[in-house]
């Protein structure tokens, strides 16, 4: 049973290793073109390639146990995860990671629990994995974003900002309209993508279930919830972010911070 179990695997293999063509001709215009590229595409290649071979096996395995707390375990790896990129990209915000982690376990979180409530989806280990995995990923890009964000348009509008705080503001009133433009930005991609899909391209649930044989139709209701959840889940992320990470933006004086500013 193991052996053929291994068999298996490797047969279905072939398939992704033909698919390196494509990366080999990325390869070749790359060298041509002296982007010098050539090592990072076969780095990300072959790192996307471990990954996701252990993430298959860990999977394979977690589908088959029947805990709760392995589904539990994989989303907080999941969340650990995003949020210590999300504060990589945000590396000026203190205490980034943090944040990160906290706003995006929390937009996640809320989300899923509605989801599993009203009975949209099951919480057994083949639906929630999957569907966490999409929710962390993209509350991760947004909450990235919005403090970034945040923090630069705060410390280019320094000047405003001291001037509201002098008049009398609280530091959330003083960076209202920089709280806004953050997380507009962040999610206009989320919101952009809500309006096109299906007209632009057809996303990577909706192609999946298309491919592995479901009708169009199934597909698009499955779609349908997706984007629901990622709006949802995306928007409290990122408004969780801006109310966890100003606050380390002012002295308990109510003054900027002026060495959260001062680094490029």
């Amino acid at each position: 049973m193991d052996l053929q179990w291994a068999l298996d695997f490797l047969k279905g293999m072939i398939k992704p290793v033909l698919a390196l063509v494509v990366v080999l001709m990325a390869v070749i215009l790359s060298y041509t073109q002296k982007l010098n590229l050539e090592a990072e595409m076969l780095y990300s290649i072959l790192r996307a390639f471990i990954q996701l071979s252990i993430i298959g096996f860990v999977l394979q395995f977690i589908f088959t146990q029947g805990n709760a707390l392995w589904i539990v375990l994989a989303y907080l790896f999941m969340v650990c995860v995003a949020g210590y990129t999300a504060g990589q990209r945000a590396k000026h915000v203190p205490r980034g990671k943090y944040v990160a982690g906290a706003s995006i376990l929390a937009g996640t979180a809320i989300t899923m629990f509605l989801l599993v409530v009203l009975n949209v989806f099951p919480f057994t280990p083949r639906y929630i994995i999957p569907v966490a995995g999409m929710m962390v990923g993209n509350s991760m890009t947004v909450t990235g974003v919005t403090m970034k964000r945040l923090r630069d348009d705060i410390k280019i509008q320094m000047n405003l900002v001291e001037t509201a705080l002098a008049l009398g503001a609280t530091p959330r009133q003083a960076t209202l309209q920089q709280v806004k433009r953050s997380l507009v930005i962040a999610l206009s991609p989320v919101l952009d993508n809500a309006k096109t899909v299906g007209l632009i391209s057809l996303p990577g649930a909706m192609t999946g279930l298309i491919m592995g044989g479901a009708s169009p139709l199934e597909a698009i209701q499955l779609q349908i919830v997706v984007m629901n959840m990622l709006v949802g889940a995306s928007t409290v992320s990122s408004i969780m972010s801006t109310y966890l990470c100003w606050p380390a933006f002012f002295t308990k004086a109510y003054q900027l911070e002026t060495k959260v500013f001062s680094a490029d």
